[in-house]
């Protein structure tokens, strides 16, 4: 009864108590404005889950400011009208979407190979799709959804794309990777022998557990490209809680996340993207400056980072169940 409540009860109480301190913190704080930002033209953009959402503000705004920008989805139906809408307010924008199911690696590798084939560029990747809190079960290749979408997909993207960054990038012109993670990482925990939470199975601790292992990864691969010397850098972002579909799963009282509240309450779309764009655009975080952990415009500490061996450890089983060594 007791391990019961550990596993299951515990996770939940956790998370809506910080998320109530988190949503505590937006109101008092207020949200991030986004710096005028400069021109974009030339630039190559992949931005996943642009079709609604934050990731749809994030390529609406970099449409405008003149990247080429490619919306990767798993809904085609949902990406192709966010091109329409876009193209619609934007008559010069380019944007496009290729299809693009993180929950199936097989897809993944194909995403990238047709994006390989038309030599193209890339100097800006925003890792923003993901799943919150969805009921058990397992991706196309039996990983945990949380773990395998929010973070293996994700790791496999950047991996087979880190070339084509690397290439792309300049001194005083560095290509970005930025992952779009969240304050739940605080309450994750990193189990290397049972990465697809087989043992006592909570949607509230998967969740945790998979932003924790992007926030892990994201500041690693920073540190090996400084260490290499590439232009490019890696960081994470937290967008604090945005009133988007994410938080559908969310159980609330009143439904707060479907509700008059939550619009209320949340922060709109826009808001949510302004740090991710300032992390992706602004020529302050240029170079090694461009690395961390944001929040609300700002560099946060978060103690994880500061553990080179847990994100050792996790890389490499990453690779491993990847099958890339």
């Amino acid at each position: 009864m007791l391990s019961a409540i550990r596993s299951y009860v515990l996770p939940i109480i956790r998370l809506y108590l910080l998320g109530l301190k988190v949503l505590l913190v937006q109101l008092f704080s207020g949200p991030f404005r986004l710096p005028v930002m400069p021109r974009q033209d030339g630039k190559v953009a992949i931005v996943t889950g642009g079709g609604r959402g934050i990731g749809y503000e994030v390529v609406r705004h970099m449409a405008r400011l003149g990247a080429h920008v490619i919306i990767g989805g798993r809904d085609e139906q949902e990406g192709l009208a966010a091109v329409r809408r876009i193209c619609e307010d934007y008559k010069e924008a380019k944007v496009e979407f290729t299809k693009l199911d993180l929950a199936s690696l097989q897809s993944v590798r194909q995403f990238v190979q047709s994006f390989k084939e038309r030599d193209l560029p890339l100097h800006v990747l925003v890792n923003n799709a993901g799943v919150m809190l969805v009921p058990e079960g397992r991706t196309e290749d039996g990983f945990e959804q949380h773990f395998g979408v929010n973070y293996l997909g994700h790791f496999l993207l950047t991996w087979l794309l880190l070339d084509t960054l690397k290439d792309s990038g300049k001194c005083g012109r560095f290509s970005r990777v930025v992952n779009v993670s969240s304050s739940a990482h605080r309450l994750g925990e990193i189990r290397l022998n049972d990465p697809n939470s087989c043992h006592c199975y909570s949607a509230h601790a998967a969740y945790c557990h998979s932003k924790l292992a992007q926030l892990l990864f994201s500041s690693h691969l920073h540190q090996e490209l400084q260490h290499g010397g590439y232009p490019l850098s890696s960081c994470a972002v937290d967008p604090g809680m945005v009133d988007t579909a994410l938080y559908r799963h969310l159980w609330t009282p009143l439904c707060l996340a479907q509700s008059a509240i939550a619009r209320l309450l949340f922060r709109t779309p826009a808001e949510g993207a302004a740090t991710v764009l300032y992390a992706a655009l602004s020529p302050a975080l240029e170079g090694e400056r461009g690395g961390g952990y944001w929040a609300n415009g700002r560099r946060e500490m978060t103690t994880p980072t500061f553990d080179p061996q847990l994100q050792r450890r996790l890389w490499e089983t990453s690779l491993r169940l990847l099958d890339l060594q």
